[in-house]
């Protein structure tokens, strides 16, 4: 057999081993788990966003979270973090228009040495909320639009599993073209690399959060030390996940209903900076990680296409098979991720495309990073000493 023939067997092999020993990561079915009985007083809950720069995104965003119909007692704690577009000025409007829970606006000002902006806003707001003696904590990024009976629903699924950490990944927008190329595949490499069942069983196998949408019990973020224990976290989600597991706090996270971010990426630019921002960060800032990273996606994603051409044009029938194979198997896969966002299956075969664009994307992260541009976000720049952290 051909060398190539070689490398599209061996794609496939990793692709039969991806389809059934990776977690069933493919299917779309976790979601929030059965919330039994109506617990008989529903606890104190407090709301804390994080917002930075957010006053065109506010107005679709918090109205959600101020007309929850949760049946206790709630309130929202908005965190301007140095906004300069108003965003806290726009939070107090938007309250006296729409109602609601009851909204406090807190700004931390310039965040010490050692912190990230939202973590620093996190801590500021985590601790006045703290102050009203809440049972769980909310932490919700500010482009996030929530169902009305989101908090609820949440709350039911955390008490009447035993949950300390309720986290759903929220359904990101798919408007633009771009958008519906990139977007269902970041969700889809997010749970490949932290399968969902695995995060989910007694006895878990993986351990992660999304950050948009995090339900905390505040007994356990206390004895787990957050903020405070990941403060340097690029990656924030997945840090404080492992900070609360650490802390012998259960972990639940799935794919959400009624939980969805209005935060356009219109074009490709703006998807690539989201994900070149933390790529490389996710790879702990390590040559040996990105160059293992690069030669992975090719040889998964990217061998079976060429495999499938190449053989078919050189007529060698073992690497067009092998090839093609592999190819309809990675598509299968993403059929159901696609039918999540609503998009149609046909979209599938593309999914190599968009994996060498992200393969791309993380080989720029690391450049930015070695030219000491670091992860920058809403004018802030995080090199060096920041990185992917699972805690401190």
């Amino acid at each position: 057999m051909s060398i190539f023939a070689w490398f599209a067997l061996s794609s496939l092999a990793v692709w039969v081993w991806l389809l059934l020993g990776r977690g069933f990561f493919w299917r779309t079915d976790q979601r929030l788990p059965p919330q039994g009985a109506a617990p008989a007083r529903w606890p104190r809950v407090a709301v804390v966003v994080p917002a930075r720069d957010e006053a065109a995104v506010l107005p679709r965003s918090l109205p959600s979270l101020l007309g929850q119909d949760y049946p206790g007692e709630a309130e929202v704690f908005l965190v301007d973090d140095g906004s300069t577009d108003g965003t806290g000025r726009l939070a107090r409007e938007l309250s006296v228009l729409h109602g609601g829970l009851p909204l406090t606006v807190v700004s931390p000002g310039e965040p010490e040495a050692g912190w990230t902006g939202k973590l620093w806003a996190l801590r500021h707001g985590m601790a006045r909320a703290r102050a009203g003696g809440p049972e769980f904590l909310l932490l919700t990024d500010a482009d996030i639009a929530h169902r009305p009976d989101g908090l609820r629903r949440l709350v039911a699924a955390a008490t009447g599993n035993g949950l300390d950490l309720v986290s759903q990944m929220a359904r990101l927008r798919v408007a633009s073209g771009w958008e519906r190329l990139v977007v269902p595949a970041f969700v889809y490499f997010f749970a490949q690399l932290y399968p969902f069942r695995w995060i989910n069983r007694e006895r878990p196998r993986a351990t992660a959060a999304a950050g948009g949408c995090v339900l905390l019990r505040t007994e356990t973020a206390v004895a787990a030390g957050v903020p405070d224990v990941i403060r340097r976290a690029v990656i924030d989600d997945v840090s404080l996940a492992r900070a609360v597991r650490r802390a012998g706090g259960r972990i639940w996270l799935g794919l959400a209903d009624g939980v969805e971010s209005v935060r356009p990426y219109p074009g490709l630019a703006d998807l690539w900076r989201m994900v070149a921002r933390s790529a490389y960060a996710q790879l702990r800032h390590r040559p040996p990680l990105l160059v293992g990273t690069v030669a992975g996606l090719a040889l998964v994603y990217l061998v079976p296409p060429v495999a499938t051409v190449a053989g078919l044009a050189a007529g060698d029938g073992v690497t067009a098979v092998a090839g093609g194979a592999a190819w309809a198997v990675m598509a299968g896969t993403y059929v159901p991720m696609l039918r999540h966002y609503g998009l149609p299956a046909w979209r599938a075969p593309l999914l190599p495309f968009t994996a060498l664009l992200y393969l791309l994307m993380t080989v720029d992260s690391a450049v930015r990073h070695h030219r000491g541009l670091g992860a920058a976000w809403k004018g802030r720049t995080y090199a060096g000493e920041y990185a992917f952290r699972h805690g401190e």
